[in-house]
């Protein structure tokens, strides 16, 4: 391979995460002993509230009466396509019974989880969309118990859109309460008496590691961190077009890595140009972030053809991948590690992240190797069974007896044997 750095970047999605490990198990530790009083405790020390807890009826009212009715508009039609695409996602999933061998039925059950956690920020930003990704997703599957949570603000509580939206949504109970502590009062049952069987929705790097500390008590969705975007942009691409998008996810938090994967080295060029015009153009909060963010983690890479460019991108694993190159069939049969992909200059990360209908709760640091996004298959255990007729068991049973014997489960194999002499008195079988 000819691959060229144009610009490396001084940090991983990797940096830092000693420190986070320590801070977030031993905030766990603490809430796990003092339970609600020490949520309490962490939300006043944090975030400088002191009002409810758990979100009252009369306070959701509220929230609803300070948005404007082309907003509800708004987020109506995000949710509407979030729960459409859900529900096809639920449909392509089937149960099924299959008779495999004379009388020897398997089968396959779709049970929904009985409460799941759903976590959204709202600390530099009121995700809104963030809320309408994981409720309405768990919503679609079926799940019983849908606890939510976001951080409030001092004196205010969680932001009126995130809870007009958390409600519209479907979600039995709102805590105000967020990061490791919101995490955690989700994940041991407090304030609802329902402990999450599974944690879901995007965080910071606190987030993320206390749901990474968790996984094993309950399940995760994925290990979602700071968010990451990738573009594979041609000589064709825009490079104005590819700079926004690049900045358009920066903006997140200092520590969102911005990838660009290359062919041309002119546009690579025009785009190094325009990062920080853009960047600075920004207001102040957002500019900052974005700032950071394309010095510590932006990289740009030139690669010499598409090939190339795709193994780069595999390698990234990126969380939100842009293709804004030639031939998007060829690319979407080539590329193979993505959380979610976006092809052509007419589509982009945020359309994903706001309203168009995919899951923008997604993979990153590498997961995507391995896992894709959030989706209704998440909130379901695919869980199996069997049934047979004493006939079928002529032949399992001597099979089972005789490979258990191989590998040395006596107990195992008296299993099969007892079966055998009952079904069968009269016969003898070969069992060892």
């Amino acid at each position: 391979m000819t691959i060229e750095f144009l610009k490396k970047a001084e940090n991983t999605p990797k940096t830092g995460e000693d420190d986070t490990r320590r801070i977030v198990t031993e905030m766990l530790a603490e809430i796990e002993t003092g339970g609600e009083d020490k949520v309490r405790e962490y939300s006043a020390e944090l975030d400088e509230y002191k009002g409810n807890t758990v979100v009252t009826s009369e306070e959701i009212t509220a929230a609803s009466l300070k948005l404007s009715q082309k907003l509800k508009d708004d987020i109506r039609f995000a949710y509407d396509r979030v729960r459409t695409f859900a529900e096809h996602q639920r449909e392509s999933m089937t149960e099924f019974e299959s008779e495999i061998a004379p009388e020897l039925f398997c089968g396959q059950r779709l049970i929904p989880v009985e409460t799941a956690g759903c976590y959204v920020p709202g600390g530099r930003y009121a995700h809104v969309a963030s809320a309408i990704m994981s409720v309405t997703t768990a919503k679609v599957a079926g799940v019983k118990n849908i606890v939510a949570c976001a951080p409030p603000k001092k004196n205010e509580g969680v932001n009126y859109a995130i809870l007009y939206t958390l409600d519209l949504c479907g979600a039995d109970t709102i805590l105000a309460v967020g990061g490791v502590q919101g995490v955690a009062a989700m994940a041991f049952g407090l304030f609802t008496g329902n402990p999450a069987d599974i944690l879901v929705g995007p965080g910071n790097r606190f987030v993320a590691e206390a749901k990474r500390i968790l996984y094993g008590r309950v399940g995760i969705d994925l290990f979602a961190g700071p968010t990451e975007i990738a573009i594979i942009a041609d000589k064709n691409a825009d490079p104005e077009i590819v700079a926004t998008d690049l900045v358009g996810q920066a903006e997140h938090g200092p520590d969102s890595p911005a990838w660009l994967i290359t062919t041309s080295r002119e546009l690579a060029e025009q785009v190094t140009k325009r990062m920080p015009e853009l960047i600075a153009d920004l207001p102040e909060i957002q500019s900052q972030a974005a700032e950071s963010a394309w010095r510590d983690y932006g990289e740009i890479v030139l690669c010499e053809n598409r090939e190339e460019a795709a193994q780069q991108s595999d390698n990234y694993s990126a969380e939100h991948l842009e293709v804004q190159a030639e031939d998007h069939d060829w690319w979407l049969k080539r590329l193979r590690n993505y959380g979610s992909l976006f092809l052509g200059e007419e589509t982009t990360v945020a359309f994903g992240d706001k309203c168009s209908g995919t899951n923008h709760i997604l993979p990153t640091k590498g997961a995507a190797r391995y896992t894709g996004g959030l989706s209704v298959g998440k909130f379901i255990k695919t869980v199996t069974y069997q049934r047979m007729s004493r006939e079928a068991n002529r032949e399992v049973a001597a099979v089972t007896a005789r490979i258990s014997r191989l590998e040395g489960m006596e107990a195992h194999a008296r299993t099969g044997d007892a079966r055998l002499r009952k079904y069968f008195p009269a016969e003898s079988f070969q069992t060892s």
